[in-house]
C-alpha cells in the first residue's frame, strides 16, 4: 500500500518485559520515512537502529525476532500474515511481547 509523503503511520508496542530493551517505553507511534512499501522485516531492521537501547540480541537474532518473542498485528499471530513479507498498512499496530522469563 503506498504511503504519504510523510511517511506510514504505525504504533509498534512492546509487552511482557520486551519493553525493557526500548527505554521500557510500552508504545511508540512512529511514521516510518519515505514512500517505499514496508514490510515486517524491514520495519524489525528500522527498529533495531531507531528503537532499540540495548541488547540486541534478547530481540533479533539474525532476520528475525528471537524465539519466545510473539509478534502480533492488529492482533493476529503474523505467523498466519506471512510473518517478515506482510505488508504494513497505514495505522497498523504492531505488538511484539516477550514469553521468555528469567530465573
Amino acid at each position: 500500500m503506498a504511503t504519504s509523503e510523510d511517511g506510514l503511520p504505525i504504533t509498534v508496542e512492546f509487552g511482557g518485559g520486551a519493553e525493557l530493551l526500548f527505554d521500557k517505553k510500552k508504545r511508540h507511534d512512529v511514521k516510518l520515512p519515505g514512500d517505499k512499501e514496508w514490510t515486517l522485516q524491514k520495519l524489525l531492521y528500522w527498529i533495531k537502529d531507531n528503537l532499540l537501547k540495548e541488547r540486541e540480541e534478547l530481540f533479533l537474532q539474525e532476520d528475525t525476532v528471537r524465539p519466545g518473542i510473539l509478534v502480533l498485528v492488529n492482533d493476529a499471530d503474523w505467523e498466519l500474515l506471512g510473518q517478515g513479507e506482510y505488508k504494513l498498512c497505514p495505522n497498523d499496530n504492531v505488538l511484539f511481547i516477550s514469553t521468555l522469563h528469567g530465573g
